[in-house]
């Protein structure tokens, strides 16, 4: 299986020309409302029905549900959407070792997995930055210790098996858009390399864009 050919410069730029597309343009405008809302039925009513009491409630007294202007079940699916994805567990990345070697070495990891969100790949790529470290060499994909700069980590969820080369352009646009939120406005590179930049920084960074993701339903 061969490894495709991405280095961290190439990711910054794929990610800054899809940021770019007026198609992108259109899901982050309304990134809070990505997800389609699921329509009601023909015979079902916008608002909540007040369950019947089981008996007649004393004066003063009403069900809490006649208050509330959306279903009940709308408004948990609303809250659980505000919610950011949780970090991946179901595989434990490679200890230190694994991280200063070849990534060739890994490429069985890759057998047999699906697709990925891009929140989702977001989280390895986080759990990559806290567990092997992060760096800040300009465009290298890891130092001597195997630590990550955030494209670098990306690139190396990539080719652990987390997710196509599709879904890790869409995370690095989600990144820009992030950075572009936060008044950063160039590519990712710059911004990890930049003077007084810390791993706690980038690690925050990734935490905000998966969440902005996650409430897009990406």
């Amino acid at each position: 299986m061969a490894t495709a050919v991405l280095t961290p410069e190439q990711l910054d730029g794929q990610a800054s020309r899809l940021h770019d597309t007026q198609a992108w343009q259109q899901i982050v405008r309304g990134w809070e409302h990505t997800v389609p809302e699921p329509a009601p039925g023909p015979a079902e009513p916008t608002y909540a029905r007040p369950a019947e009491p089981a008996e007649p409630p004393t004066a003063g007294q009403s069900d809490w549900r006649s208050l509330l202007s959306v279903p009940v079940d709308r408004l948990v699916d609303d809250a659980l959407r505000t919610l950011p994805v949780a970090p991946p567990h179901e595989r434990p990345l490679p200890g230190r070792l694994g991280a200063v070697l070849p990534d060739r070495v890994h490429l069985w990891r890759r057998v047999g997995q699906g697709d990925l969100r891009p929140s989702t790949h977001l989280g390895y790529a986080r759990q990559i930055l806290a567990e092997w470290g992060w760096q800040n060499t300009p465009y290298r994909l890891r130092n001597t210790r195997g630590a990550r700069c955030v494209c670098g980590a990306m690139i190396s969820a990539h080719r652990l098996g987390y997710g196509s080369l599709d879904t890790v352009d869409r995370a690095g646009a989600w990144l820009i858009t992030e950075l572009r939120a936060q008044g950063w406005p160039g590519l990712i590179g710059p911004w990890n390399r930049h003077p007084g930049r810390t791993a706690a920084d980038a690690l925050a960074l990734v935490d905000a864009t998966i969440r902005r993701a996650s409430l897009a339903g990406q």
